[in-house]
């Protein structure tokens, strides 16, 4: 906290992440300036920017930065110009460190089916309507982190790549409260998705997610589904999901395909949250879950409601105005209606906008809302 005011921290990072940045923090500044939002906002170069001014990707202070924080507001990471970098430059700063070093362990994913979007959905309005879901993945385990890891070449001269999936009850059970708790203050149920058929690590979430679902949240709806048949339902038939309990990797590539449910991958929000502390705050961050789109960088064109629709989670889970968090994905709604489009959810019959443009048609939502 600044004083009796929180602070946001913008980590702008690579690609079109300073792009759709910029919008967040326009309509923060919105808030502040309309809503009585006490935050102050400060920034942190992430990325390509920090390595060529500081020599690595994550500045000295920047980690102290990170922790002090009450919610950071990050872009993207990556793209076609890391390959100037050493390799033990990209290893040792990667966002993944970012992630263990805070504890980020639940990562929350929401998709929504807004009617707007129909058409830039290639599934069928009948397969996504009514669907509202939230995928929570565990952020900081998993086959992602495990050791050992890495390339090793055989006698035999045959290389072989190596990555273990592992996972602990504790960590298990912490992600997995996590989820029980969302969906108690949603439509309660919990659908967790492990590959229990034919993984030991698989076997043991099962077993631990059923042993806490019993003990503390037996008046939550529970069931199991195997990964492979949760890809293949979110297409089918995505409104029978409430919350879904990922391991890393699962959640990572199912969060992926449900995109189309929403529309584009532009249009997914997350929260990455760590454990509450004894004072009560958490460490989180807050960005959109598409990566840093090399392709379309600089041209203006990158879809920033998911770095939008991000803010809206920082509002909810960190900085304690949930209504404020409503009327932001309310005005996002009532931009899409009315017409405004960016290239990446576009279809005959819609007004293409700029990436500034999609956050001046947020931006007037949001003043013809609060005037009622």
């Amino acid at each position: 906290m600044a004083g009796n005011r929180a602070t946001l921290l913008i980590m702008a990072g690579d690609g079109i992440g300073p792009e759709v940045l910029a919008e967040s923090r326009r309509i923060a500044e919105w808030f502040i300036l309309r809503r009585g939002l006490a935050a102050v906002l400060t920034e942190e170069l992430f990325g390509l920017a920090a390595y060529r001014k500081h020599g690595r990707l994550l500045g000295e202070d920047a980690l102290p930065r990170m922790r002090a924080a009450d919610a950071i507001l990050f872009g993207a990471t990556g793209g076609l110009s890391f390959a100037e970098l050493p390799p033990e430059v990209g290893k040792s700063d990667s966002l993944l460190r970012i992630r263990k070093a805070l504890d980020l362990y639940a990562n929350l994913r929401p998709i929504k089916a807004l009617p707007a979007l129909a058409e830039a959905s290639t599934l069928k309005a009948r397969a996504r309507e009514g669907t509202d879901l939230v995928i929570v993945r565990e952020l900081s385990s998993g086959i992602y982190f495990g050791e050992p890891r890495g390339v090793e070449t055989l006698p035999d001269g045959r290389r072989r790549g190596i990555n273990t999936h592992s996972y602990t009850s504790d960590e298990i059970e912490r992600v997995a409260r996590v989820a029980f708790e969302l969906a108690r203050k949603r439509r309660n149920h919990v659908t967790s998705v492990d590959k229990a058929n034919v993984m030991e690590a698989g076997k043991l979430w099962r077993e631990v997610v059923e042993a806490l679902h019993d003990a503390d949240y037996a008046d939550v709806g529970l069931s199991h589904m195997l990964a492979d048949n949760c890809a293949m339902q979110l297409v089918r038939a995505p409104h029978q999901f409430d919350v879904l309990l990922t391991d890393n990797l699962f959640g990572d590539l199912l969060s992926d395909g449900a995109a189309m449910i929403a529309g584009s991958l532009g249009m997914l929000p997350s929260a990455s949250l760590g454990p509450v502390g004894p004072d009560g705050r958490r460490s989180a961050l807050y960005e959109p879950v598409h990566g840093s789109a090399p392709d379309i960088a600089g041209r203006g064109i990158a879809n920033p409601l998911g770095a939008i629709l991000s803010l809206a989670l920082a509002l909810e889970w960190s900085l304690g105005r949930p209504a404020d968090a409503r009327l932001l994905e309310s005005a996002v709604a009532r931009a899409l209606d009315e017409g405004a489009r960016t290239a990446d959810i576009m279809h005959a019959g819609a007004k293409q906008v700029s990436t500034r443009g999609m956050g001046d048609a947020v931006l007037a939502s949001l003043e013809r809302l609060a005037r009622g």
